[in-house]
């Protein structure tokens, strides 16, 4: 267990008094254990306090000038010294005075003519206590890095985690390129611009967004339990075979589960992947899958990835087809306005159409992955 450490070196205290005979008295009194340093008004103890501060001051409260309650005041309003002990040494005995300096913050109050005794045991107490204090609030203020660098080495990981799992879908798939990162760009744009709309502005929290950036990039992780003669088909996918393409919400969302149970706690970034995952093929006329939900009932983040989703499986090539110019996906979208989308979602994607397509540049696939698509659809066909 950490102790506070044991001071070597000599605490620097400050004596505070108009009387040359106090100020005499008092450094005979405390140079044998402590640094001494002497101010006869209150002036010069501000100027000595900010050039060196001390670890203690004893403050005379009558002096001409500045008073004791003056500088005490000054001290306290300055983040540089208000935690320095100050002791008040004075010939004002009474309970009041007494009251009063204790309410300004003196942490302690002796009252003249002095006992050396006392004074030297108040001393030696409160200058325990202030070593006390800092030792824990640098202690306290480790812990607090300490913390906020796990948090930052936690957060990374579940990103890398996020990633390599949405990147195990991607190796299944030969269409999907960058498609992971372009979602994340897609949806974080649309959760900004609507975060003060009055339908999802009590959704759209700085925090909510975050959690959609992370969580978008699972939600075609069930993809990796979808057959290859099925997912890298060419061709249009039989009844059949579109139903068992259509399972894919479902694996997705029922693989990130049984992380979440693995787990033990409930994990709001494993909720928002987990609508997502389930729910971005549902449709806002109910047309979709896997349950067939339509408008409020289905998810946000759901209505949201789906316009992402979507924009970029149109510009994107495929299997089964080349891509499309960004005009020609922005008319098609507009087509599904209140079938396909979420009305005001697809308006807000319409005004940040400029900058989804710059997303799009961006993140475009590169050459190598082009030329890996096709000699993996190759290798298929053959």
């Amino acid at each position: 267990m950490t102790t506070p450490p044991v001071l070597v070196e000599k605490p620097t205290v400050l004596v505070v008094d108009d009387t040359p005979d106090n100020l005499t008295l008092m450094s005979e009194l405390l140079r044998g254990k402590y640094r001494v340093k002497l101010a006869n008004n209150g002036e010069t103890a501000l100027k000595v306090v900010r050039n060196t501060p001390p670890e203690l001051i004893l403050l005379d409260i009558m002096m001409p000038g500045l008073s004791g309650y003056d500088v005490l005041r000054a001290l306290k309003s300055n983040d540089e010294t208000r935690d320095i002990p100050i002791i008040f040494l004075t010939a004002m005995s009474t309970a009041e005075d007494e009251r009063k300096g204790l309410e300004l913050g003196a942490v302690d109050y002796i009252t003249k003519p002095i006992s050396p005794a006392i004074v030297q045991a108040r001393v030696a107490t409160h200058l325990r206590l202030k070593a006390t204090v800092d030792f824990l609030r640098d202690k306290n203020h480790f812990l607090e890095m300490e913390i906020a660098r796990r948090t930052r080495e936690t957060a990374a990981i579940q990103d890398v985690s996020v990633l390599a799992m949405a990147s195990l879908a991607e190796t299944r798939d030969t269409d999907t390129g960058n498609h992971i990162r372009r979602t994340q760009h897609y949806i974080r744009l649309l959760a900004q611009q609507l975060k003060n709309h009055p339908r999802f502005g009590y959704y759209l929290s700085p925090e909510m967004i975050e959690l959609l950036f992370k969580s978008a990039p699972l939600h075609d992780i069930g993809k990796v339990g979808i057959p290859d003669r099925i997912l890298l088909k060419p061709g249009r996918l039989t009844p059949d075979e579109f139903e068992i393409m259509k399972t894919h919400t479902t694996l997705g969302r029922d693989s990130i589960e049984a992380a979440e149970k693995q787990l033990g706690v409930e994990v709001e970034f494993l909720r928002v992947a987990k609508e997502i995952a389930y729910s971005h093929q549902e449709k806002w006329d109910g047309s979709g899958y896997p349950e067939g939900l339509a408008g409020e009932a289905i998810p946000i983040s759901a209505r949201l990835m789906a316009v992402a989703d979507v924009y970029d499986a149109l510009i994107s090539r495929r299997v089964y087809k080349e891509p499309m110019s960004h005009e020609q996906a922005v008319a098609i979208m507009r087509d599904g306005r209140g079938s396909h989308f979420d009305p005001d979602v697809l308006d807000a994607f319409l005004a940040l159409q400029d900058e989804f397509q710059a997303i799009a540049a961006q993140f475009a696939d590169s050459q190598v992955d082009v030329a890996n698509k096709e000699t993996r659809l190759a290798q298929f066909i053959s």
